[in-house]
C-alpha cells in the first residue's frame, strides 16, 4: 500500500515537472518571438532613416526593406539555433500586428478622422479574435481505425469508391492528422486550413489586407496633418522614420497578401485546393489518361478537376449554402 502511493506521488512530481517544463518552452517561444519582432522592426527603421523619404525612392525603400527583413529573418534563425528555443509563427504574426497597433495608438491616431480611427481600430480588434479563434478551430479532423493506411486515404480506393466519409481527406504531415478538404498547413496560423475553417481563414486574410491599406491610409492622413502643422505632428526623426517604416512593411505584406487572396479566389472559383493542384499527380481522381495520335500505345496523364461544377455551384459549396 505505501509502494503504491509513494508509485503515485512519483508519478504526480513528473507530470506537474513537464507541465512546468512545457510552460516554459511556450513562454520562451513567446519571448523569442517577441525579441525577433522587435529586432525586425529596429532594423527595417533603418531604411528611412539613411534614405530619402520621397515618392521616387518608394521602390528602392520596398527594396531595401524586403532584403532587410530577410536578413533579420536569416539572424533570427542562426540565434535560434544558438539559444535552442524556435520562435512560435502565430506569435510572429501577433506580435506584428500589435506593433503596428501601438504605433498607430502613440504616433498617428491624433492625425486621423474619427471616422478612419474607428474603423482601424475595429479592425484590429476583429483581427486579433480571428486569430485567436483560428488557432482552436478544427479544421476539419476526421479519425480512422488503425487498420487504415495513408495511402488507403489519398489513393484510388477512397475515390472510386465513391464513399462520401473519405470525400476529399487528406494526410497532413505537419500535424500528423488527416483532414477533410485539407489546403495547406499554415504556420502563420498554427493550424491546417480545412473544410471547416476555410472561411473562416479567408475572412482573415482579407481582413489582413483590408487593416493594412487602412493603416496605410492612416499614414497619408498624418503625413498630410503633419505637412500642415509644419511637422509639430511628428515629433522627431525617430517617430518619423518608424511611421514610414511600419508603412513599408505594410506595403510589402499587401503585395504578397493580395497574391495570395487572388490565388485562394482561383481555388475557391474552380472547386480545388491547393494541396491538390500542387500534389494533383498523388491523387487519381485529378489525373486522365489520353492516347497519343495515329493508334500509339503510348498514353500520357493529363490533370482534370473532377469537382469543379462551375464558378456559382463552386462558390456556394465554398459557403456552405449549395442546394
Amino acid at each position: 500500500m505505501i509502494q503504491f502511493q509513494f508509485e503515485d506521488h512519483h508519478h504526480s512530481i513528473k507530470k506537474k515537472r513537464k507541465q512546468l517544463l512545457n510552460c516554459a518552452k511556450i513562454v520562451g517561444r513567446f519571448l523569442v518571438s517577441l525579441v525577433l519582432v522587435l529586432l525586425a522592426h529596429s532594423a527595417l527603421l533603418l531604411v528611412p532613416l539613411f534614405f530619402s523619404s520621397s515618392a521616387s525612392s518608394l521602390l528602392l525603400q520596398l527594396i531595401l526593406s524586403g532584403l532587410v527583413l530577410l536578413l533579420a529573418t536569416g539572424v533570427g534563425r542562426w540565434c535560434r539555433r544558438l539559444v535552442g528555443v524556435f520562435a512560435s509563427a502565430p506569435a510572429l504574426v501577433f506580435f506584428n500586428v500589435l506593433f503596428i497597433w501601438g504605433v498607430y495608438l502613440f504616433l498617428v491616431q491624433r492625425a486621423v478622422s474619427r471616422f478612419m480611427n474607428v474603423v482601424f481600430n475595429v479592425e484590429i480588434a476583429l483581427l486579433l479574435l480571428g486569430l485567436c479563434r483560428i488557432l482552436s478551430s478544427d479544421p476539419g479532423v476526421v479519425t480512422y481505425e488503425s487498420s487504415i493506411s495513408e495511402d488507403e486515404v489519398c489513393g484510388a480506393e477512397a475515390y472510386n469508391k465513391g464513399s462520401k466519409p473519405l470525400n476529399r481527406v487528406r494526410y497532413c504531415r505537419s500535424c500528423k492528422a488527416y483532414i477533410k478538404g485539407f489546403d495547406h498547413h499554415c504556420p502563420a496560423f498554427g493550424n491546417c486550413i480545412g473544410q471547416n475553417n476555410y472561411v473562416l481563414f479567408m475572412v482573415l486574410l482579407v481582413g489582413f489586407v483590408a487593416s493594412e491599406v487602412s493603416y496605410i491610409v492612416c499614414l497619408s492622413h498624418f503625413s498630410r496633418e503633419s505637412q500642415i502643422l509644419g511637422g509639430t505632428v511628428s515629433e522627431n526623426n525617430v517617430a518619423e522614420s518608424l511611421v514610414i517604416s511600419t508603412k513599408l512593411f505594410c506595403l510589402l505584406q499587401v503585395l504578397w497578401q493580395g497574391l495570395f487572396v487572388m490565388w485562394h479566389v482561383y481555388c475557391i472559383c474552380s472547386n480545388i485546393r491547393t494541396d491538390e493542384w500542387i500534389n494533383w499527380t498523388r491523387y487519381p481522381e485529378f489525373q486522365s489518361e489520353v492516347q497519343s495520335q495515329r493508334g500509339e500505345s503510348f498514353t500520357g496523364v493529363v490533370f482534370r478537376n473532377p469537382y469543379d461544377k462551375g464558378i456559382l455551384h463552386n462558390v456556394k459549396e465554398f459557403l456552405g449554402i449549395e442546394s
